[in-house]
């Protein structure tokens, strides 16, 4: 029986051609999922994302970067949220991650500091002084104090803190608009619909609508610390990587730019 071999090599070559589909088909969703993810405080975003810019730039890596108020991503974590990296904007959201063994202790690292502020629409923008009975209440007259959710917003938390400190709190508790995020109560300000806010001095600088009025005595509320550290259920080599380059001196400058303070 004589053998058509040129028949046999076409066969051969589209059962190749299947082959090879079907592993890449395979190995696209593998590949894409080695992407570094980080959750991070939603303070972060700008200076952030020059960051991982920067590091895609320098290793050809990309990274997925979800931001949001430090506690809900804690949430979202503890919930099996798939993730490498967290960056809080408070030291309790990352010890209480800490305390339920999901992050890896020995990348812990505190990053960076901040400062809050109080904020205004730039075209009504006014220089205060923050101090001991301070009448902000009178300031704000029938608006509102757009800021972080109090009991779990870290920024609501260090603003809250500070207004207890300058006994200004108990006038002003009723007026108070709680956002999501820090973020969020900046585009409250932003967009004009509450006429002053607290913030952080980074998210200030990110947002050419607002005015920074007078910014909180540092005595007035605990420092404000970023943590960093690599997740435990993170498998991604990638992350090390991404890890050392955001606190490396490559990442300094961007950071600065923003008005955040880089600890070492």
């Amino acid at each position: 029986m004589s053998v058509n071999w040129r028949e046999l090599a076409k066969r051969a070559a589209t059962i190749l051609t299947v082959l090879l589909l079907a592993t890449s088909l395979q190995i696209g969703p593998l590949l894409a999922a080695e992407k570094v993810t980080v959750f991070a405080a939603a303070s972060l975003k700008n200076a952030l994302d020059d960051v991982t810019a920067a590091w895609k730039a320098d290793s050809g890596k990309d990274v997925t970067t979800s931001y949001a108020a430090s506690s809900a991503l804690a949430k979202q974590i503890e919930s099996g949220a798939p993730a490498d990296i967290f960056i809080s904007a408070d030291l309790d959201w990352m010890d209480y991650l800490a305390g339920k063994k999901l992050i890896k202790e020995d990348t812990r690292t505190s990053l960076l500091g901040n400062s809050i502020v109080l904020v205004a629409s730039k075209d009504k923008a006014e220089p205060v002084e923050l101090k001991k009975g301070f009448d902000l209440a009178k300031l704000l007259g029938d608006g509102r104090l757009a800021m972080g959710a109090v009991e779990s917003v870290p920024a609501g938390k260090y603003g809250k803190a500070a207004l207890e400190s300058l006994g200004i709190w108990s006038s002003v508790e009723s007026k108070v608009a709680g956002a999501e995020s820090v973020r969020a109560a900046l585009l409250l300000v932003s967009r004009g619909e509450a006429p002053y806010g607290i913030v952080y001095k980074t998210d200030a600088a990110a947002d050419k609508e607002v005015a920074i009025v007078g910014t909180f005595p540092e005595d007035s509320h605990k420092p404000i610390v970023y943590p960093i550290a690599i997740l435990a259920d993170s498998k991604n080599a990638d992350a090390v990587s991404l890890l050392d380059y955001i606190k490396s001196d490559k990442a300094v400058p961007l950071f600065e730019k923003q008005g955040f303070t880089v600890l070492k």
